[in-house]
């Protein structure tokens, strides 16, 4: 083969893998719920918009802070407010087995909001609780469904797992700071959640009304109980240039649209 068509084939592969080097890729890591309702709903949307390609990952809102403090990734997800999203990466910085350091400009960008509700099985003939009851169930003070005018059958409790925002959430907003109960299942996704409650006739949980709503599990929601809290993004000092596109899509009207 000549040189010419060597430098030829060479020039060829570099041209053919330049748009693939130039492709812009922004890396998200945190809260399921804001990866299920606002960043993979809107994903096609954000790309089509600015060229930018969502990469989401969601361990949860603990381990994506824990990521962004560590310069793993630019933003993180949070499915609670800054000061509890805080919180949550300290616990899993603990849990790793790592100490981390809280920078003084950290920022948080909300762009949408949630409400946490309790579901059960849709054969528990429980319509509603008061907090007092869900509280007292979640802490494992109320064991069995008979004692809130339910069937004789034991309560089973599923909970966001450790360093999740929801779990934070249930724990501030409906158990008062407290504890889950002994026995409680600690499960990292809320698609597994609702799996498991669907699957036990016994079993509640507490989870994002959206997820709820679009789940074919067999749950329902009980009247009663409702826990808000903000969704959106974190960022060290202000966002870099695609970070900040990822913010003003999600408050545009066309980005709105797209969360769920």
């Amino acid at each position: 083969m000549s040189m010419a068509r060597r430098a030829m084939i060479v020039v060829g592969a570099a041209w053919a893998l330049l748009p693939a080097a130039q492709a812009q890729t922004l890396e998200v890591s945190g809260a399921t719920t804001v990866q299920k309702r606002i960043l993979e709903p809107g994903a096609e949307g954000f790309k089509a918009a600015t060229g930018i390609e969502l990469k989401i990952y969601g361990p949860g809102t603990g381990k994506g802070m824990l990521a962004l403090l560590e310069g793993k990734v630019p933003v993180a997800a949070a499915g609670e407010a800054l000061v509890d999203a805080i919180g949550s990466a300290k616990k899993a910085a603990a849990d790793a087995g790592k100490t981390v350091s809280i920078p003084s400009n950290l920022m948080y960008h909300t762009v949408a909001s949630d409400d946490i509700v309790v579901v059960v099985h849709t054969g528990n003939r429980v319509k509603s609780l008061t907090r007092a009851q869900a509280k007292a169930i979640m802490t494992g003070k109320i064991k069995n469904w008979k004692e809130v005018h339910g069937a004789d059958l034991p309560i089973k409790v599923v909970a966001a797992a450790p360093g999740q925002a929801v779990r934070n959430a249930v724990q501030k907003g409906l158990m008062d700071g407290e504890e889950f109960g002994p026995g409680t299942a600690d499960i990292r996704t809320a698609l597994e959640q609702l799996r498991v409650v669907g699957s036990n006739p016994g079993a509640i949980g507490a989870m994002s009304e959206p997820v709820v709503k679009e789940s074919n599990e067999k749950v329902k929601a009980v009247a009663g109980v409702r826990v808000g809290r903000p969704l959106g993004f974190v960022t060290v000092g202000a966002p870099n240039a695609s970070a900040q596109k990822l913010i003003d899509f999600f408050h545009s009207p066309a980005g709105k649209k797209l969360i769920k």
